[in-house]
């Protein structure tokens, strides 16, 4: 029998986040806005399926990766410099851009990484400083670093609803903005250019947030019709050179 003295997914999700960003539940709006719900299924045939508690909230979606990780140049010691470099790259960009990185989930992707802020971090500090304070961030690690070492990086921010579970995040607004980051066409406009950052926002991010402020730069932004897996959106991406 289940001990009464475990703790729901719900109890959990107002818990603060661990020092790595990692251990803790997604990060609730200021006064705990989300939705906790228990989902029964029905039986199927003799079995029965199990019962999902969800805690849902709405966050802002940052997802980075860096452009040829794993190319045969780099060398695990490379590699190793690159990942710290992105990490400290990362949060001086957020905590400059007045985003604080600590209150953030963070979930380690390898050669990028998983950004979920709370919903009541104004979305404009993503749209008008962000792309600069990581431009300046990321610039400053590759004057300092030989050329295995330095860093090119894709950016995709979205916004909505993300589910937590036992096992960490999921949601549709995750897997959308994960798709921009992995589509051919940023990927491509990277490549193309000499810029160090591809700064691409989806469609809603760009349409409620970007092209309404006056600070964001809106007109450097290009429309790009994005297909990737199952899905076929459009997002505007912004190329900012060193």
């Amino acid at each position: 029998m289940e001990s009464t003295t475990k703790r729901s997914s719900a109890e959990s999700a107002a818990e603060p986040l661990g020092p790595d960003g990692r251990a803790g539940p997604i990060p609730l709006p200021a006064g705990g806005d989300a939705v906790a719900g228990r989902i029964e299924l029905r039986a199927v045939g003799a079995e029965r399926l199990e019962r999902v508690r969800t805690t849902t909230a709405h966050c802002t979606i940052v997802t980075v990766d860096i452009e040829g990780f794993g190319r045969y140049s780099r060398n695990n010691t490379n590699m190793v410099r690159v990942r710290h470099g992105l990490y400290l790259a990362m949060r001086h960009a957020f905590d400059t851009a007045g985003i604080v990185w600590e209150s953030c989930r963070r979930e380690d992707r390898g050669d990028g990484i998983l950004v979920l802020a709370p919903a009541d971090i104004p979305k404009t500090l993503f749209a008008d400083h962000l792309p600069d304070t990581l431009l300046d961030a990321l610039a400053g690690h590759n004057r300092i670093h030989p050329g295995e070492e330095q860093i090119r990086l894709r950016l995709a921010i979205h916004a909505g609803e993300i589910n937590y579970d036992e096992h960490g995040v999921t949601g549709a607004s995750i897997v959308h903005a994960f798709r921009i980051l992995d589509s051919a066409e940023l990927k491509q406009a990277l490549e193309e250019t000499a810029a160090v950052l591809a700064f691409a926002g989806s469609g809603w991010f760009f349409d409620e947030v970007i092209r309404h402020s006056e600070r964001s730069r809106a007109q450097d932004y290009r429309a790009t019709d994005i297909t990737n897996k199952e899905t076929t959106t459009r997002a505007w991406i912004r190329l900012l050179p060193a």
